[in-house]
């Protein structure tokens, strides 16, 4: 059976602006010791088999080497409450790498898996800014960067990037708290990416 699912998503990790991580293909090295990162999806549309996921959210929160593709990656995801049974283990499949498409390959690089929880996700993509909050663990809210010199106020963005979207905007993180699955750690005023995204398989 097939899969496809559609929305936006943003993540703040701690690179400075702009992440080299993301935007080689994890061939560079992070600009922290580690790479302590979260991202959130939030599906706008969406049908994983037989199962519709629309209105959906679910995070990915990692801690990874400063080479992010030496691998021994602790990972941990967090379910949005408001998803049915059948919905969690169809987002999780995919999220997982399960099931194929972006995640797949990014599932060899997982050492550790930290855990599911399921939580209350309010996220907010407003403009050029994003907010996703995750039960008392996750706050955070990102701006996407616009360059005094830009007149046309589209604000910086990379192409060629791949994942989890060709083409992402850059910015920078307003607010980043994050307590979970044993990791905390805050990416305040450190590198940010958004973008709409489109998988399938």
């Amino acid at each position: 059976m097939a899969w496809r699912i559609e929305g936006t998503y943003f993540e703040n990790c701690g690179c400075d602006m702009v992440c080299p991580c993301a935007t080689s293909g994890l061939s560079a090295p992070a600009d922290a010791d580690r790479c302590q990162v979260v991202l959130a999806f939030h599906i706008d549309a969406g049908r994983i088999d037989d199962v519709a996921v629309d209105g959906l959210t679910v995070a990915v929160v990692a801690d990874t080497p400063k080479l992010m593709s030496e691998g021994n990656w602790r990972m941990g995801m967090f379910m949005d409450e408001a998803a049915s049974p059948e919905q969690a283990e169809a987002l999780g499949a995919v999220f997982s790498g399960g099931r194929g498409g972006p995640m797949e390959g990014l599932r060899p690089l997982v050492g550790e898996m930290l855990g599911l929880e399921s939580a209350r996700i309010e996220y907010v993509d407003d403009g050029r800014r994003h907010r996703v909050r995750i039960g008392d663990a996750i706050e955070l809210e990102v701006e996407d960067f616009v360059s005094p010199l830009d007149s046309t106020g589209k604000g910086v963005r990379v192409s060629g990037v791949g994942f989890p979207a060709d083409t992402l905007a850059a910015g920078t993180a307003t607010r980043s708290r994050v307590n979970a699955f044993g990791l905390a750690f805050e990416n305040e005023g450190k590198n940010a990416f958004s973008a709409p995204f489109s998988w399938a398989a």
